[in-house]
């Protein structure tokens, strides 16, 4: 691998280079390697996996609520209610 310095100086041929127009594919691999082996320490990476870990959507489930939403068979006002309060504690525990 060419050593390049931040000023764009390849030491190897003592010529000036475009860093823009460096190949830098094996740094790139590198760093995506070394993001995967951390994600899971990052706050983004904690998102991620609670995400990963929510159960799938219920396509049935969310057309017969819908259904009795726009029926007025839904009290969502208490639903409402409940969901925020688990979120809450979600958040605070």
């Amino acid at each position: 691998m060419r050593e390049h310095g931040s000023s764009g100086f390849a030491e190897e041929r003592q010529q000036w280079v475009n860093p823009l127009e460096m190949d830098l594919s094996q740094d790139k691999d590198m760093v995506m390697e070394q993001i995967l082996e951390n994600i899971h320490n990052t706050p983004l990476g904690q998102v991620l996996k609670r995400i990963a870990s929510l159960p799938e959507v219920r396509r049935q489930k969310v057309l017969r609520l819908r259904r009795q939403i726009t029926e007025g068979k839904y009290d969502l006002a208490d639903r409402l209610d409940i969901a925020l309060d688990k979120v809450l504690e979600d958040l605070i525990a």
